[in-house]
């Protein structure tokens, strides 16, 4: 699934998300076994299920029976190299004016533009 997921590139893992919170009706951000089935079903990403069924503990290791997002891309792209991570902690320390280690809405209104 990881390889076929690279292959296809971002554009799927990025439509993966948004229909994972379409169909997230409780919006608590976690699908079920049988929606995030139907998901991969959706994006022609099919598995056999004995794979699945060896797929299915990496994505939901506390065993709820349910997967998050975080946890499905942390699964398929793997954790953020050192680079990546210094950026983005450099990027939070400038938007963390008052320095109390989180950073309101309001502070990056102030500084983000998605143009």
């Amino acid at each position: 699934l990881r390889d076929t997921l690279r292959k296809r590139g971002v554009r799927v893992i990025t439509g993966l998300g948004k229909y994972f919170r379409q169909i997230d009706k409780s919006r608590n951000g976690f699908l079920s076994q049988a929606d995030f089935k139907e998901a991969l079903k959706l994006f022609h990403l099919e598995i056999p299920e004995g794979d699945f069924e060896s797929l299915w503990p990496i994505l939901d290791p506390s065993k709820t029976d349910k997967v998050d997002y975080g946890e499905f891309i942390r699964a398929i792209v793997g954790e953020m190299n050192e680079y990546r991570k210094a950026f983005v902690r450099k990027a939070y320390m400038k938007l963390d004016f008052n320095k109390t280690g989180s950073v309101p809405m309001v502070d990056i209104r102030k500084c983000y533009c998605a143009k």
